[in-house]
């Protein structure tokens, strides 16, 4: 027998006093005489810790026969003596008789003895009603199943509860696994449990600036939310993107201004766009083969086909903002502002990043209904770009492209910054033409047609498409000038005689000597290849950062002309991830390179005329960053726009889109994410670097790489969770381990994770995602 006394205000001073907060036993121990077993017993039971935070309350020894003590370690107290019975208690009461214990006890043994108590829970309707708290008797025992389900019945209104679930406040959780039973989940009398829709609103800000409401789940990880959201958009390869809360306080220099908040200020002029909800899952809203796809019920087309063939409002690209409004937006950033900008920090000692965990819920990270998140692309590795399927998918690619670009998110020179001016002028011009968008200029794909042409090249066939034999490694020879940079040294380049195979430069003091030994050998796998170009001074200049024992080491090579440069920069670029110019896409990067250098050309093409100016209407200052429009005037920026866009003038709308996506992926610090680190070993906070294919030491004073790993030299990682540092081994018995400043270590691990695990697509794949193996690459083991 038991019994538990609970919720007395006060008992006389004389006898005992009881508190509602304190759990108080009623036990009985055999008589053990004066001796002081009783006494310990009592002294042990009442120093335990209460919840108001006592550690002592009265007891009272009556010859060992019982006790009254204060546990609240526990629930329930047992005590298996024999002796104990009701005898033993029959007539202890305060001293005014005010209380009967028999009385009190022999009633709320019936009621406690059945191992219940009560549970309250908060019901949210749907249709804006106000909230509703029920209260239950509920057994440790009952699943949560049959909590909802005795819920439903004691609510008894007319509704669909099927998307209702429940949400625990405290440990910030859903109670999603219904057989799970209360005291699994270990829900007790004090948890604040919410009855709640799953699919809740969202107002989601698009990569160009325009805000849409959808209706999201809740309770399901963030990467199954982004997928969703992806197929209500007709956005392919959902993986590449994620969601991201908009910066609350990005670093203020002295003279700026408190409301110069980019995001708070793009939140702020852009309207909402349009009301969108997500569909139940099922098949894909797109279809790859273009096969229109019709109701069933009416035999009308689906909504999916109309956005396919243009009527989507999401592949037209926005008007730029006035230079006034742009202004506002624009703050230059330097490399640690970037690091800070890519977190969110309320407290001194609490940092938040800006990225939501892919592998938690939106509730479990704070997010509530109606709340403002961004829709970003995440992961800078962009897979299978076709303008036939990807009409959405290109556009907003353009738009992130865009803004990074105009508010100087990513570096550029003076001279990539008015080709990107000139294609933006020129997409701007095609969007707002009169005609309607005509998709039937695109290429065609046939899918059966590549797949018979990938297999002539497996098999022998077409020997063209490669470019030698792979028993003759194909190499370069040219006389190019070197330069090394050294202190207190001018610029000066010497002219030798430069070969190229594999993976290694070796350059020879002429021709001549080119049999013999190299002067030096620069073995170019792991290094970092920097463009150095003016088109219009007709310098063609590459930078190499290669790898040494104690950082970086900076080589200069220059080039005669731009077909001489598109074909070395070609072989660097390969050799930096390990690769010859056997490889099958050298031709296209050289190809790229040359398409490049075109669009920077700023002289109009043989036998066309200069444009006249004053037949044109264009706001050149929307089209670059404020910066610029400070160092020149309208009518300089003008002529300097258009004389660029004539290289470009024939574009289609989507060729000068994917022109300007290629162009942005171009540049030195494209995808390119910085993060403050502290190395193993070391003293002092360094700028780590996370792009597509490598991290990158960067010194926090000089803004100069250290440092360059591949992911393609990576052997393992790990992440020690107790100390949050990440630990990675390379090849060559090459190991790092730093921990983060600037944000969570689970950070880095997802961007790693992230990205070998888009590494494993391919196109002989369909667009299944294996959910799975990305969360085993990114979700780590906390």
């Amino acid at each position: 027998m038991f019994a538990l006394l609970e919720g007395f205000s006060h008992l006389h001073r004389g006898t005992l006093e009881l508190f509602q907060i304190d759990h108080w036993v009623l036990g009985h121990l055999p008589d053990q005489g004066p001796s002081p077993p009783i006494a310990q017993f009592g002294q042990a039971a009442s120093s335990r810790r209460s919840l108001g935070g006592s550690k002592r309350h009265p007891f009272k020894n009556d010859g060992g026969h019982w006790v009254l003590g204060d546990l609240q370690c526990c629930r329930h107290f047992w005590y298996p003596s024999p002796d104990l019975c009701l005898d033993t208690v029959l007539s202890w009461s305060s001293t005014d008789n005010s209380f009967d214990l028999m009385a009190w006890v022999m009633i709320n043994t019936a009621e406690y003895g059945n191992m219940s108590w009560e549970l309250s829970v908060q019901v949210d309707q749907r249709d804006g009603d106000e909230g509703m708290r029920f209260k239950f008797r509920v057994k440790g025992d009952l699943h949560i199943g049959g909590l909802m389900l005795k819920l439903v019945e004691k609510i008894k209104a007319p509704q669909d509860w099927s998307d209702h679930a429940l949400w625990w406040k405290q440990r910030s959780c859903w109670l999603l696994k219904t057989h799970w039973t209360l005291d699994k989940y270990g829900v007790q009398t004090d948890a604040d449990l919410r009855y709640t829709p799953q699919h809740k609103p969202l107002c989601l800000q698009l990569p160009n600036m325009k805000t849409v409401k959808l209706t999201v789940s809740y309770s399901a990880v963030v990467f199954k939310t982004v997928v969703k959201i992806c197929r209500a958009l007709n956005i392919r390869r959902p993986e590449e993107l994620s969601l991201l809360k908009p910066p609350d306080d990005l670093p203020k220099k002295k003279k700026m201004k408190k409301d110069k908040n980019p995001a708070t200020l793009i939140m702020n002029m852009v309207p909402e766009l349009c009301l969108l909800h997500l569909t139940p899952p099922g098949s894909p809203l797109y279809s790859k083969t273009m096969v229109p796809t019709y109701d069933p019920e009416n035999g009308t087309p689906a909504s999916a086909t109309s956005l396919w063939f243009g009527d989507n409002p999401l592949t037209s690209s926005q008007p730029n903002l006035p230079p006034a409004e742009l202004a506002k937006m624009y703050q230059q950033l330097s490399m640690v502002d970037k690091a800070i900008i890519n977190m969110n920090q309320t407290m001194a000692a609490d940092v938040i990043d800006r990225w939501l965990d892919s592998s938690r819920s939106l509730m479990e990270q704070g997010i509530g209904e109606h709340d403002r998140l961004q829709l970003r692309f995440k992961y800078h590795c962009f897979f299978d770009l076709n303008p036939k399927y990807d009409a959405v998918r290109i556009t907003q690619l353009y738009e992130q492209a865009r803004w990074s670009i105009l508010l100087e998110e990513i570096n550029c020179t003076e001279e990539e910054m008015l080709m990107f001016a000139s294609l933006q002028y020129h997409i701007c011009k095609m969007t707002m033409s009169t005609e309607p968008l005509d998709f039937s200029n695109e290429p065609e794909i046939d899918e059966v047609e590549a797949a018979l042409s990938n297999l002539e090249v497996t098999l022998g066939g077409k020997t063209d498409r490669i470019l030698e034999d792979i028993t003759d490694v194909p190499k370069l020879a040219d006389s190019l000038k070197l330069f090394r940079p050294k202190r207190l040294a001018l610029r000066s380049y010497k002219e030798y005689w430069f070969v190229f195979k594999d993976t290694t430069i070796s350059y020879y003091k002429n021709k001549e000597t080119a049999s013999g030994e190299p002067i030096e050998q620069l073995h170019l796998r792991g290094c970092e290849v920097v463009p150095d170009v003016n088109v219009t001074d007709k310098k063609f200049g590459i930078k190499l950062l290669l790898p040494v024992a104690d950082g970086m080491s900076e080589v200069y090579i220059l080039c005669d002309n731009e077909t001489q440069y598109a074909k070395w920069k070609a072989a660097c670029t390969l050799a930096s991830k390990g690769k010859t110019m056997a490889y099958s896409s050298y031709r296209s990067e050289v190809k790229n390179i040359q398409s490049f250098l075109q669009m920077k050309s700023l002289a109009p093409p043989p036998g066309q005329s200069a444009p006249d100016l004053d037949t044109m209407e264009m706001n050149a200052e929307c089209f670059v960053s404020p910066r610029y429009t400070k160092r020149y005037k309208t009518k300089q920026l003008t002529a300097r726009i258009l004389e660029a866009h004539q290289n470009i003038a024939s574009l289609s709308l989507n060729e000068a889109k994917m022109r300007f996506i290629h162009a942005w992926q171009s540049l030195a610090e494209f995808g390119i994410k910085y993060y403050i680190v502290r190395f193993r070993g070391s003293k002092k906070n360094e700028l780590m670097g996370i792009s597509y294919n490598r991290l990158i030491r960067i010194d926090m004073s000089t803004g100069l790489p250290v440092t360059t790993w591949r992911f393609a030299n990576m052997k393992q990682w790990n992440v020690n969770w107790e100390i949050r540092q990440v630990a990675i081994d390379f090849d060559q018995n090459v190991s790092i381990a730093f921990s983060c400043v600037s944000c969570d270590c689970k950070v880095v691990h997802e961007y790693i994770g992230g990205y070998i695990f888009l590494s494993t697509r391919s196109k002989d794949q369909n667009e299944t995602l294996d959910e799975e193996l990305f969360h085993k690459l990114t979700g780590g083991q906390e």
